[in-house]
């Protein structure tokens, strides 16, 4: 997919004692991952067992084509795990704050190595 703008990300979180159902998400997650523009599911990446900033907990990312929440989300959601999930426009602190949503219960992220766009 060229239009990188059309693209969402979600951050899905998971603590190490529901590490399995985290698994069986990503699975279920993959399989909807096929060559082209009209997978749902751009890309998958692998369980994090370790924060990565901003990211306090572990968690994985999928990229959704923005068309797709409908079909995506209410996956996620199931699950129980909580995700973030945002647009990929560029503005990191936007992006992680005012234009994400969550599923589940919000974390609290290490915003600080973030600069709205546009700062030097």
């Amino acid at each position: 997919m060229d239009n990188k703008a059309a693209l969402y990300h979600a951050h899905i979180y998971y603590e190490p004692e529901n590490r399995t159902i985290a698994e069986i998400l990503h699975f279920r997650l993959s399989e909807l991952t096929k060559p082209g523009d009209s997978s749902p599911i751009h890309f998958i990446g692998q369980l994090r067992d370790s924060k990565v900033i901003p990211h306090p907990i572990p968690q994985f990312v999928i990229h959704i084509a923005k068309e797709n929440f409908e079909a995506v989300l209410p996956i996620i959601a199931s699950s129980g795990l909580r995700a973030l999930v945002h647009p990929l426009s560029g503005d990191d602190l936007a992006d992680h704050t005012i234009s994400a949503q969550w599923i589940g219960e919000p974390l609290e992220l290490e915003l600080a190595s973030f600069r709205p766009s546009g700062a030097h």
